[in-house]
C-alpha cells in the first residue's frame, strides 16, 4: 500500500537576518548556533554590514527582489519548520519579510528586533520601527527585544522589572502573540528575563550573571536557539529555558578567550548535538 510518511529529514531552520562580517553575531552566530543544536541551517541576507568586536562602519541593504527569492528558493525546495529574524533594517524589508512569511505561511517565527548593536550603534531606520510592530508583530510566535529595543518599542527606558512586565504587556497589546522580554541590561548580581504570552502568567527566568567580555551576538544567538527548539518540536516555555540554558553554557565557555579588541563572541561550539534526520 502507498505511504504518506515523509522521508526522514533534518530540522529546517531558517534565518532572516543581516550578516555580520565579524562572525560573532548576525547571519554567522545564527548558523553556529542551528548546527550547534542539531538543526539544519537556511539563511536570507537582509543587509550586509562591516563590523567587527569594536563596532559597525558601514551597512549595505540587500535588493528587496533579492531578499525575497532568497526565502522562496530555500522554503519552495527545502522547506521550513522554524524561522529566526534578526537584522530589519528598513521599513521595506520589514515589509517584503512579512510578505513572504505570509506567502509561504511559515511557522514558529521568532523576531529578534536588532535595533542597537552591543558597541551602542544604531542599525535600524526610524520608519522600520513601526512597521516592525505592524507588519510582523501579528505574524510571530514571540517577539525577544533586549531593554534598548523594547524602549524604542514602548518609547521610554526600562529601569527595573515592573518597567518589564508593563512593558512587555504593553507589546502583547501593539500585536505580539508572546514576548521574550530580556533583562541583562538591568544592574545587578542576577538576570532576570520575562516571557510573557497572551492569555498566560507571566514566566520569569532568573540566573546569576555571568562576567565575560565576550556578548557580542548574544541576543542573535538567543533567538536562534529558541527557533532551533521549536524547530525540534519543543513547545515556547521549553524552547526558551533550552535557549537560556545554551546562552549561559556559551557565554561561561567562552568567558576567558580573547577575539579582537572589543566585544568578543560566545563561544557557540562548546556542546555541539549530533544533527540526525527525523
Amino acid at each position: 500500500m502507498p505511504t504518506t510518511a515523509h522521508p526522514p529529514r533534518y530540522p529546517r531552520v531558517l534565518s532572516i537576518a543581516g550578516s555580520d562580517s565579524g562572525g560573532g553575531a548576525g547571519i554567522q552566530a545564527d548558523l553556529k548556533t542551528f548546527a550547534a543544536l542539531g538543526c539544519y541551517g537556511m539563511t536570507a541576507i537582509t543587509a550586509l554590514t562591516a563590523q567587527n568586536t569594536t563596532g559597525v562602519r558601514s551597512i549595505h541593504g540587500v535588493p528587496l527582489d533579492f531578499l525575497a527569492d532568497q526565502i522562496d528558493a530555500v522554503v519552495e525546495d527545502i522547506g521550513v519548520d522554524a524561522v529566526k529574524i534578526g537584522m530589519l533594517h528598513s521599513a521595506p524589508t520589514v515589509r517584503a519579510v512579512a510578505a513572504a512569511i505570509g506567502r509561504h505561511q511559515l511557522p514558529n517565527v521568532v523576531l529578534d528586533p536588532v535595533m542597537v548593536a552591543t558597541s551602542g550603534a544604531r542599525l535600524i531606520e526610524p520608519d522600520a520601527v513601526q512597521a516592525i510592530v505592524t507588519e510582523l508583530f501579528p505574524r510571530t510566535a514571540v517577539v525577544t527585544p533586549n531593554l534598548d529595543e523594547a524602549a524604542l518599542l514602548v518609547g521610554r527606558e526600562l529601569r527595573s522589572e515592573d518597567d518589564m512586565d508593563r512593558a512587555a504587556r504593553q507589546l502583547l497589546e501593539r500585536g505580539a502573540r508572546a514576548v521574550l522580554l530580556k533583562g541583562g541590561h538591568l544592574e545587578g548580581a542576577m538576570v532576570s528575563d520575562l516571557l510573557l504570552v497572551a492569555g498566560a502568567a507571566p514566566r520569569w527566568f532568573r540566573g546569576p550573571r555571568i562576567e565575560t567580555p565576550n556578548t557580542h551576538g548574544t541576543g542573535c544567538t538567543l533567538s536562534s536557539a529558541i527557533a532551533a527548539s521549536l524547530a525540534l518540536g519543543m513547545d515556547l516555555e521549553a524552547a526558551v529555558a533550552r535557549a537560556r540554558d545554551f546562552v549561559r553554557g556559551a557565554l561561561e565557555a567562552g568567558a576567558q578567550a580573547r577575539t579582537g579588541a572589543g566585544s568578543g563572541p560566545l563561544n557557540h561550539g562548546f556542546a555541539p548535538v549530533a544533527l540526525q534526520a527525523r
